[in-house]
């Protein structure tokens, strides 16, 4: 491999390990003349399928446009970048496994409200909200109950109450 500081032609590998899910190979790499060292990773080169969208039209599945979605989503959030990587897989795997040749827009976007759902409250109602085009508060509240319901008990108790409201003062309510 090319050395990325010098040119030469001839480099070395110091170290080689397996990266991310096991699905890449990192491996540290020295030049034999500059002496210099850097990083490469590896991973297998797989044909994803295209993708439609909503207006019919057909593009390249772009995975800088699906992790920057997400990573929109999840900005100021308390989410380690493992974690966020380990989701992106995830759809990629998905993705793979469809076997077909065109996937619509609409199953990757389900795709990755499953992953936030999983990983975060706040920004799968994020996502959700550009998402389905939400118009109004409304539209956010029903989200977020929907969200509440679908929660096993024991992940309500991890995190705050979406719309600030305690269980004990929706009785008083009452």
């Amino acid at each position: 491999m090319r050395c990325p500081f010098c040119g030469a032609q001839d480099t070395k590998v110091i170290d080689s390990r397996l990266f991310g899910e096991g699905d890449q190979v990192r491996r540290r790499r020295e030049c034999t003349i500059c002496k210099e060292r850097f990083t490469t990773y590896e991973g297998a080169e797989l044909n994803l399928p295209r993708v439609v969208k909503q207006d019919g039209s057909r593009v390249p599945f772009d995975g800088r446009k699906l992790a920057s979605g997400i990573m929109r989503a999840l900005e100021k959030r308390p989410v380690s970048t493992d974690q966020i990587d380990q989701a992106i897989n995830h759809i990629r795997r998905k993705l793979l496994a469809a076997g077909e040749r065109e996937v619509p827009t609409r199953q990757i976007g389900e795709w990755v409200m499953d992953e936030l759902r999983a990983l975060d409250q706040v920004a799968y109602v994020r996502f959700a909200s550009v998402y389905r085009s939400f118009e109004d508060v409304n539209a956010f509240r029903e989200e977020i109950e929907r969200l509440e319901k679908q929660l096993p008990p024991d992940a309500r108790k991890k995190q705050l109450d979406l719309l600030g409201v305690s269980k004990d003062d929706e009785s008083d309510d009452r």
